[in-house]
């Protein structure tokens, strides 16, 4: 009530009162901040494991089973799930959001550098990483020449292409993808970029 009694009595009080909250809002409208792309952290962190040459059943008995036992071990653990395909073992870690995903992380590489006895000798080291969405690709590049063998389009693309696609402005990193090395008789996979920004 003392609301509408201070308005009936003293209008131009209550219009400048209005009038104020309104400059306010469009001021503080205009001063917002837009990000169409916010910086978020997910709590997420992938160990990825090479074994040239093993078969899935393989790198899922040597290398995704033991990782996953020796970091189960760590607390606040949302889900653990692995991913085990021809020579490449992927466990992926996601935590609860309140953890501190650089503690974590470290807790993670621990971890795993203690597994490393149960693991095989000729494997590449883990590589861990935190998940980070601004190192996604944002654009897959295919090269296919009709004729053309695919060692000589994987010579073009890594020499002409790559170098070129290297010096835009913006280019974080390029990652070439298949292809056929001329050291390499394996590979028959044409060549492909992932860009990052």
């Amino acid at each position: 009530m003392l609301l509408s009694d201070v308005s009936i009595r003293r209008p131009v009080f209550a219009t400048m009162m209005t009038m104020s909250f309104v400059v306010f809002g469009l001021v503080s409208y205009y001063r917002l901040g837009i990000d169409l792309f916010p910086k978020v952290d997910f709590p997420i962190v992938t160990i990825t494991t090479r074994l040239e040459g093993a078969d899935p059943e393989t790198v899922e008995t040597t290398l995704s089973d033991p990782i996953e036992e020796a970091v189960n071990t760590i607390s606040g653990i949302k889900s653990l799930r692995s991913t085990s395909t021809e020579g490449i073992s992927q466990v992926i870690v996601e935590f609860e959001l309140e953890e501190d995903l650089d503690v974590k992380a470290q807790e993670v590489r621990d971890k795993v550098a203690a597994a490393r006895g149960d693991l095989p000798p000729e494997i590449d080291p883990p590589i861990i990483e935190k998940l980070d969405l601004d190192a996604a690709p944002i654009i897959t590049v295919v090269l296919s020449g009709k004729g053309y063998p695919i060692r000589q389009l994987t010579h073009y693309a890594d020499k002409t292409i790559k170098e070129r696609l290297q010096g835009i402005p913006g280019v974080g990193a390029i990652k070439l993808l298949g292809g056929r090395d001329r050291r390499s008789a394996s590979g028959s996979i044409p060549p492909a970029w992932r860009l990052a920004s």
